[in-house]
């Protein structure tokens, strides 16, 4: 996956939002203010960090020489994923479903209504 299709994907859903947090070449996007798609936009070789369960973490590592702890993250809840083609686009996004129903899941109630208007509309 490109860029380009990484960000559409990521903001195609419901609560989401773009923003730079940290510098200028590190995208991030959140889900009602939280991350759950970083993108390192200044690296010859793509990768993305998408939060992780832990268990599920460690089996992906295991069984993918392109998913690895996450970089610059907690190990436990993040892996980086190299996107070096080995990995089917498919495979991709239900990752990044994976990581952003992670973090809806840790909402706090109030944030929880709020992104359920938002999706209603």
């Amino acid at each position: 996956m490109h860029i380009d299709e990484l960000v559409e994907y990521g903001l195609s859903k419901p609560g989401t939002e773009e923003t730079f947090p940290f510098d200028e070449v590190t995208l991030v996007i959140k889900v009602m203010g939280k991350m759950y798609l970083l993108i390192p936009t200044d690296q010859e070789e793509m990768r993305i960090n998408l939060k992780c369960d832990p268990d599920r973490a460690v089996q992906l590592r295991e069984s993918n020489e392109s998913i690895i702890p996450g970089f610059h993250m907690n190990k436990k809840h993040w892996n980086t994923i190299i996107l070096d083609g080995s990995l089917s686009n498919d495979f991709i996004k239900e990752l990044i479903d994976h990581s952003y129903d992670l973090v809806v899941k840790s909402l706090t109630k109030k944030l929880k209504t709020e992104l359920a208007a938002l999706d209603e509309s």
